[in-house]
């Protein structure tokens, strides 16, 4: 017999033999049939045994190995038939070998414990019909205990194994296909990053190159001062762009260091820059700054609140050219950092300028991420706002990279 038994999975369909299926059949027969002849010889020199009895014990042997082949597809009812046939043959000892081990591999303990004790609690009288001629009664009973224990045992070592196996195997594919939902979610992640950190960076400046250039085709006519400064701002804004893409692929190339960029990450301090170099496009921005000193503010905190800005500059630049924008910042270690930007209706004609429509989306997730929140819609007066909070933590050191 051998180990390499593959145990049946019920309520599947049974899958075709292999060739390692055939050899272990091959062999299972060939140990039933070497068992039996060593039991056909005891019976044939065995005084307390009949010439017939022996040769009609056999010929039940002989049929016994032959069912062998039937161990794969009825496994119980063949250890039930070796398990009566063994009482009357001492030839079929090799196949109710096979059919044991055969049970205990492809069916649960429950089987294996009501058979197989069956067929430990009949030997001794089978040797009490048939006593063997050279072994005593008690050894003769002990040895055949520990034989079809041996073989039941072994048998329950295999299915054992194999469901460890099993186990294992299906163990290893779950952690593979998580191990690549994993990855997909953080490339997933990673590009949601990369079109967010995209957005907030080139959208303030492209927009000025939008509005301006609008302006330029729309008044071909305006004063040669006016042209010059609004050519100066396109020429400003399509430089600073560039050093923003440069910033935003230094940062991804980095592993999100804004340092490797060779320009630092932008933070609360910078809000004052962004809103002279909105002045100097030609926007009206009222800055009530009150925060007494940005750079205890926590990077991460005052990045989100400077992209926050931004982004209401821009909307404001883009939807209400003209109006006079308003940035209220306040704020305490403790209480939170509030900032909001509004701008009432605009007072002409707005021009259209192109959108993905995505950036108060970004603002959302990015204030969420850092433990803030967000509003925005129509303002009483038919403007705009976008009002926001985020979490100034008490502690210090508390501030990270979002």
């Amino acid at each position: 017999m051998s180990g390499n038994e593959t145990p049946a999975v019920p309520g599947r369909r049974r899958p075709r033999r292999t060739m390692r299926d055939w050899g272990v059949d091959f062999a299972c027969f060939f140990v039933a049939v070497a068992i039996g002849m060593v039991g056909a010889d005891a019976v044939g020199n065995n005084p307390h045994v009949s010439p017939g009895l022996a040769e009609a014990d056999q010929v039940i042997g002989a049929l016994a190995c032959a069912a062998v082949w039937l161990r794969r597809r009825w496994p119980v009812g063949l250890a039930v038939a070796m398990v009566l046939v063994s009482v009357v043959s001492d030839t079929a000892g090799g196949a109710l070998a096979v059919a044991l081990f055969t049970l205990a591999v492809h069916r649960p303990f429950r089987y294996v414990g009501w058979i197989g004790g069956a067929s430990i609690c009949l030997m001794p009288f089978i040797y009490w019909v048939r006593p063997d001629a050279d072994v005593p009664f008690l050894v003769a009973v002990l040895f055949g205990v520990l034989v079809n224990a041996s073989v039941i045992g072994w048998g329950m070592f295999v299915r054992s194994r194999r469901h460890l196996l099993l186990s294992l195997r299906d163990r290893a594919i779950r952690a593979e296909n998580e191990a690549t939902l994993r990855a997909e979610q953080a490339q997933r992640l990673a590009r949601e990053s990369i079109a967010r950190e995209m957005h907030d960076v080139l959208a303030h400046r492209l927009t000025l190159l939008s509005v301006h250039a609008g302006a330029l085709e729309f008044r071909p006519d305006a004063p040669q001062q006016e042209i010059v400064r609004a050519a100066g701002v396109i020429r400003e804004s399509a430089h600073e762009a560039l050093q923003d893409l440069r910033e935003v692929i230094g940062v991804l190339r980095g592993g999100g260091d804004g340092e490797a960029s060779g320009r630092p990450q932008p933070t609360l301090a910078a809000l004052e820059t962004l809103v002279a170099e909105s002045r100097e496009a030609g926007m009206k921005v009222a800055l009530d700054h009150r925060v007494p000193d940005s750079a205890a503010v926590p990077a991460a905190v005052g990045r989100t609140a400077y992209r926050i800005a931004q982004e209401g500059l821009t909307n404001a630049r883009k939807h209400a050219p003209g109006a006079e924008v308003t940035v209220l910042l306040s704020g305490a270690p403790g209480d939170g950092l509030t900032l909001s930007v509004r701008n009432p209706p605009p007072p002409g004609e707005v021009p259209k300028v192109p959108g993905s429509g995505q950036g108060l989306i970004g603002l959302t997730e990015r204030a969420t991420l850092a433990g803030g929140r967000i509003e925005h819609g129509a303002a009483d007066d038919g403007g705009f706002r976008v009002d926001a909070w985020l979490p100034w933590d008490s502690a210090p050191g508390r501030g990270g990279d979002l």
